[in-house]
């Protein structure tokens, strides 16, 4: 494999060591490999060999293969182009950290909805009544609403043509901090 194949990985190895809870120094510990040189592909100065690879990814606990799949994903550039009509639209395509759909028309989906992680509403245009821990929230043109891990709620809108930002950190990823890793 030469340089222009071997994989960019760094943002993929720092985002798990973080997730981990761990310093360059422990991952170096666990690896035999150099707090520098880790430091290095962190930075996408130095792109590490097979071995070097399978080193980093025993240490935080996962394999090369998923630490390739962070890193294709977290090189994606991908544009969603505008759509005419009602329903749902998905703005992020793939597995990301992020999920962020755009509802348009009046849905009023009539269900209580309760995620694991944090979730941002933003009102492109319109208005909606946003429930949650036992309020009612009456959000407009601009309006954005911040709802933590955990807290049910659901929403409606109340305005035809109504158009709603739902960005929300995914469900497959642990957006809680243990310090006790």
């Amino acid at each position: 494999m030469d340089d222009k194949d071997t994989p960019r990985v760094g943002a993929a190895v720092r985002r798990r060591r973080r997730t981990l809870g761990l310093t360059l120094a422990a991952v170096a510990s666990r690896s035999g490999l150099s707090v520098p040189f880790l430091s290095q592909i962190e930075n996408e100065r130095a792109r590490p060999s097979a071995r070097s690879l399978d080193r980093v990814a025993e240490a935080l606990e996962t394999t090369t293969g998923r630490l390739r799949a962070a890193a294709d994903s977290a090189r994606a550039v991908d544009v969603v182009r505008a759509e005419d009509g009602e329903g749902v639209r998905r703005l992020v395509r793939g597995r990301h950290q992020l999920s962020a759909l755009e509802f348009s028309g009046e849905p009023d989906l009539g269900r209580e909805f309760q995620h694991r992680n944090d979730e941002l509403m933003y009102v492109v245009a319109g208005a909606v009544d946003v429930e949650a821990e036992g309020q009612v929230h009456r959000l407009e043109h601009g309006d954005t609403l911040f709802l933590s891990g955990g807290v049910r709620h659901r929403w409606r809108a109340t305005v035809p043509g109504t158009r709603l930002l739902v960005v929300a950190v995914a469900e497959h990823i642990d957006a809680t901090f243990d310090s006790r890793r």
